[in-house]
């Protein structure tokens, strides 16, 4: 199992914009140095607490000052500019960093982005269709263009004014080929998009503030995306996003992690409650669908949705995770604000050098288990032998 990271982010509206974009930097930056596979940082325009406005303009600080790590929009808003611009800016990203990017794409859920720019009555899950498909057909055809697709409003072609010699008309092709790993972010239980991911060999990410047992219905319908084109869903390629706090302070497990006051987990889940109510959206912290409103407290979201212990409890609830979820390939550490700097830092300390290799001992430990298990089957069968 991989260790990624993931950051919306969310900072208390009190802090300076300044120092809490430096801080997600340094973060990251920190991830890297500890090993982690990738790091992903969202967007928003309109969000004081969530304050990156443009994930590739923000990750681009990083290329040169992190080594090995990963850089993964997380994600690209496709319903707020056109696709041009995107696939444009996408594909030299791409190159400056040499291959260490992941396209994380989504249609955009805020709507105050949406009333900002003008298209708040827009269908966005349709716009991110047409766009995903336009940026796909731009890194795959050559110039110049003639991208006019069924039910699509974008066009893109550069024939009246391409000079080819000059090389003049041509849009940017990405350093991996045919194009970066995409990865698309779901929230949603029982995703219809999580279908669509595993037709089109996208990867799917599941968010963490998803209640648990529903991550199950992510998988199944991913797995059902990659059976309709005849292929079978590998779990390697499925990205569970988590809350965690690790820590070697017993005396912290329940406070910062949890119940204080200034708790940044708290914070989070105060923060994430509010807005699923308000877009109508918070199902996702539900028992099931029906379950009455009254009954999705903070106090169960944080009970539900943060693991948070000393190194052994982590390692017991990642590993109860599997057992409810499936296997999967990632565990992606969702980045809190930095409340106490130390606490926080040592977290993902402990999750990167403690956590994660008694974990994957825990599974290969399992694997062999069940591979000797079903070679001594194999040599105990029987065959009938017809008279």
């Amino acid at each position: 199992m991989r260790l990624g990271y993931f950051t919306m982010p969310l900072h208390p509206l009190h802090r300076d914009t300044t120092e809490t974009l430096h801080e997600d930097r340094e973060t990251i930056i920190f991830a890297d140095q500890l090993g982690f596979y990738d790091a992903f940082v969202g967007e928003h325009l309109t969000d004081q607490a969530e304050n990156v406005t443009n994930s590739l303009l923000f990750l681009s600080s990083l290329i040169f000052q992190t080594k090995t790590i990963k850089l993964g929009s997380g994600t690209s808003n496709l319903s707020h500019s056109h696709p041009t611009l995107l696939a444009s800016q996408a594909a030299m990203f791409d190159h400056l960093a040499k291959g260490r990017f992941i396209f994380g794409i989504s249609p955009g859920a805020l709507a105050s982005d949406a009333e900002a720019l003008g298209m708040l009555d827009q269908d966005r899950n349709k716009l991110f269709a047409e766009a995903i498909d336009v940026i796909l057909a731009i890194w795959e055809r050559e110039a110049p263009y003639n991208i006019d697709l069924p039910d699509n409003r974008f066009k893109v072609s550069t024939a009246k004014t391409s000079v080819p010699e000059i090389g003049r008309g041509y849009l940017m092709k990405p350093y991996q080929r045919p194009y970066p790993e995409i990865v698309g972010t779901v929230v949603a239980p029982h995703s219809k998009g999580v279908i669509a991911m595993g037709q089109r060999n996208f990867h799917p990410m599941s968010a963490n503030f998803l209640s648990p047992h529903w991550l199950p219905s992510h998988w199944q319908n991913y797995a059902e995306g990659k059976a309709s084109v005849g292929q079978v869903a590998d779990p390697a390629d499925w990205r569970i996003a988590r809350t965690v706090f690790v820590t070697d302070d017993d005396s912290k497990i329940d406070s910062y992690g949890r119940s204080d006051a200034n708790s940044p987990y708290r914070y989070y889940y105060q923060q994430m409650l509010t807005k699923m109510r308000m877009s109508n959206r918070h199902v996702i912290f539900k028992k099931h669908k029906d379950e009455d409103d009254s009954l999705v407290t903070l106090d169960r979201l944080m009970d539900e949705l943060v693991i948070a212990g000393s190194v052994n409890q982590v390692v017991d609830q990642i590993l109860a995770l599997r057992e409810q979820a499936g296997d999967f390939g990632e565990i992606v550490y969702a980045g809190m604000d930095l409340v106490d700097s130390q606490l926080g830092l040592r977290s993902m300390e402990l999750m990167a050098h403690e956590v994660m290799p008694r974990v994957n001992d825990a599974i290969r430990h399992s694997q062999s288990k069940a591979e000797r298990s079903s070679a001594t089957l194999s040599d105990n069968s029987v065959t009938a032998v017809p008279a």
